[in-house]
Parts: structure tokens; sequence; C-alpha cells
């Protein structure tokens, strides 16, 4: 991997006039580690193969390059397509894109179940330059003949990781045998599982391989917290802890949409302002819903894992985990939300005696045990969970 000790600036990257302006307008001060790996290569021409979380920069780090390829073509036809495995993600990305892209002529179309299909229709027939799309309603497209591939040069996977956990692999693969054989691709993933590792012998090219040391707990800003509480006490904790000030924005999360519904019909109840977020709510509410929480509106976004990635909120101050995940790896996309851009922020976590072994995992993860805090519905009570079993050391343990 490079040395990213003397980190250059957009323009030694060697960026285009147009797209430095971009960069400038969303006050971009200096390229992130991925972009300073990634962009160059991207910019030769080559494929990219890239390790990196969520909240990196990703989305430039592909997007500058295929945005300067794309300054000198013709347009009319698309040319660039970026698959994503979520409506949010794909949503985020278009939009990010279309910024870095303001002072070009370049077109972003976002492609994406949920809503109609219409407008995506329109977009492939005038050749929008860059179709970011999910590979589900991209692949109804394909069997409506309304997709419109032919001519596609550059290919993003994002989140590879995540498409494979949602069953997308079989719809990934139907597309890329749509596609021309003769393209640059990019390709993002967080980890490289076997199902993985065959796509990307089948997809690159003498990939240029972009590594960046995973971080093994989250960043130090942030403040994380346990609250021992029973199952059926989860909800009057949350309910006491929002009664003062200190929590002034929070997404909460649940394991199922059941449970988030209950939860967020008892905030309601008790008047905090809340929405919610997760599959079974269409397009137009989730994105309204998003937009809604950003602007200060609700208090509380209860959401399913649905909102763990691919979701970038400024100023977010709480994640707290209502339910402990199934998995330690999403521990770290959840409490990932907040303390973005070296802010700070807390992460609050409530744990029944039965979620005990997943928070053994996390903290496994982690190499350290996670604070305890005193339970305001048990002050009398002990702060201290059963000790795990789990010796640490200085030294990560391998997973």
């Amino acid at each position: 991997m490079k040395d990213c000790k003397n980190i250059p600036t957009f323009e030694q990257l060697g960026l285009p006039p147009s797209l430095l302006r971009g960069v400038h307008d969303l006050k971009f001060t200096e390229p992130t580690p991925i972009q300073v790996l990634a962009i160059p290569p991207g910019l030769e021409g080559r494929d990219v193969l890239a390790s990196a979380e969520t909240g990196s920069g990703k989305s430039a780090a592909f997007g500058l390059p295929l945005l300067t390829a794309l300054l000198n073509q013709p347009r009319g036809k698309t040319r660039a397509l970026i698959l994503a495995p979520t409506r949010e993600l794909t949503d985020q990305i278009a939009k990010h894109l279309t910024a870095l892209a303001k002072h070009t002529k370049i077109r972003i179309a976002a492609v994406y179940g949920g809503v109609g299909f219409a407008p995506q229709v329109d977009a492939f027939k005038r050749g929008a330059d860059i179709i970011v799309a999910t590979p589900g309603r991209l692949q109804d497209h394909m069997t409506r003949g309304t997709a419109h591939l032919d001519d596609v040069t550059m290919l993003v996977l994002d989140e590879a990781d995540r498409m494979l956990d949602m069953g997308f692999l079989p719809a990934v693969q139907r597309i890329l045998r749509r596609l021309p054989a003769q393209r640059q691709t990019f390709f993002f993933s967080a980890t490289l599982p076997a199902a993985i590792s065959a796509l990307v012998r089948e997809m690159l090219r003498d990939p240029v391989r972009v590594e960046l040391a995973r971080a093994p707990a989250p960043v130090e800003t942030l403040r994380q917290t346990l609250y021992a509480v029973p199952q059926e006490k989860k909800t009057e904790l949350l309910v006491e802890l929002l009664k003062g000030n200190s929590i002034y924005s929070a997404i909460t999360f649940t394991r199922t949409k059941a449970r988030a519904n209950r939860l967020a019909a008892a905030l309601q109840k008790n008047r905090i302002t809340t929405d919610l977020l997760h599959g079974d709510r269409s397009q137009s509410q989730r994105t309204q819903a998003l937009e809604n929480f950003k602007r200060g509106k609700y208090r509380v976004l209860v959401a399913t894992d649905l909102a763990a990635r691919g979701i970038d909120i400024a100023e977010l101050g709480h994640v707290i985990n209502f339910d402990v995940p199934g998995l330690a790896e999403e521990y770290l996309h959840r409490v990932g939300r907040t303390a973005r851009a070296k802010a700070a922020g807390d992460a609050i976590t409530f744990v029944s005696s039965e979620e005990e072994p997943l928070i053994r995992s996390i903290e496994y993860l982690l190499g350290k045990r996670l604070q305890r805090s005193t339970n305001p519905l048990f002050p009398e009570a002990s702060t201290e969970s059963p000790k795990p079993r789990v010796v640490y050391s200085s030294r990560r343990k391998r997973r």
C-alpha cells in the first residue's frame, strides 16, 4: 500500500478544473486515504479493488475518476454504471456525484425500487451519463427491455459484501453478462468472502489493490456505554433517558421491523417526536423520514440495520442500540453513524441478560470491555454485567 503520510491536495491528484470547483464547493479540504490511493489508478484507467469502510470517502474515490473520464465523452449514452445494495445508498451516491459534477454537463440518475418506473425509463432513454442502481430494480428494467447498457465502459460495485449478504449475487452476475467485456471496473468491499473472491476474478483485470487497515474500534471521539436492562424494560429505559435534553437527536436500532413499529408507537405515545426507517416503508416515506430527521423535525429515528450502512447524517449526537446486533461487525456499522468527521458522539447499547453473549463478541472484536453505566430505572443495582470470559491482551485477536 502506498504511504499516505504526505497527503497530496486534490489539485495534485490531477483532477480537471471543473471537478475541482465541485470539490471546493463541497468544502473538501484534503483527500481521504481511500481517495489518495484509488483516484490516481482510476484516472489511469486501471481496475481498482479496494477494501474500505462506509464513511471513508468511497463515493468520491470512484466518482471523480468516472466524472473525469466522461468530461470529453459525447452526451446521450450511459457509459458508467454504479451498483449499490440499498435505495438509500444509491440515492446518496447519485446526489454526491451530482454535486461533484455541478460545473459540468454530466447527468446522473438513480434507479431503485419503491418508486415509479417512468422517470427511470426516461433516464435510460435520454442516456444519463451515469446510472446508479440497486441490482433488483436494474434487473427489472432489463426484463422489461428498458435498460440500455450496451455503451457502459465503466462499472462500480459499492459495498459488494453487503450485496452478497442481501442475496444479490445472482442478479449482479446476470447484469455483468449484459455489459461490454471491455470496461474499467471499481470494486469496493469491506470484506472479501470466498463468493466475492470468485466474483473479483470474474470482473477485474490486473486490478490495483487498495487496502486500508480496518479499524478494530470506532473512532476515539465516540463514547460507548452499556445499560444492563431486562428486555421488557427497554422502552421504559429509553423514555427515561430521553426525558433530559442530553439526547437531542438519535438513531435507535432494533433487530426487526415489528419491534421498530412497536417502539416508534410507544415513543410517540410519550410525546417524543419519532419516525421510522425500515424496508416495509415506501421509498418516499423513507426519504421523507431521513430528510425530516436531518432537519430536526424528529428527535428519534427508529431503524433496522437497513440504515447502518450508507447513511450520512451530519452532527448526529447519538446512536442507541435498543437491540444488540446479531453480528459484532454490524455494531461498528451502527455506531459509525455518529462521531463522523472527528466530531464527538455517543453510542448507547441496551443489554438484556440473553444478549450478553452478543456483547462478549463485540468486546472481543474491539479488544476491550465497554463501559457499564448505572441504569436510572435501577440506580441501586450494580452497574456491572457479568464479566466476559474472554481474556484480552494488547494485541488484537485473530478472528
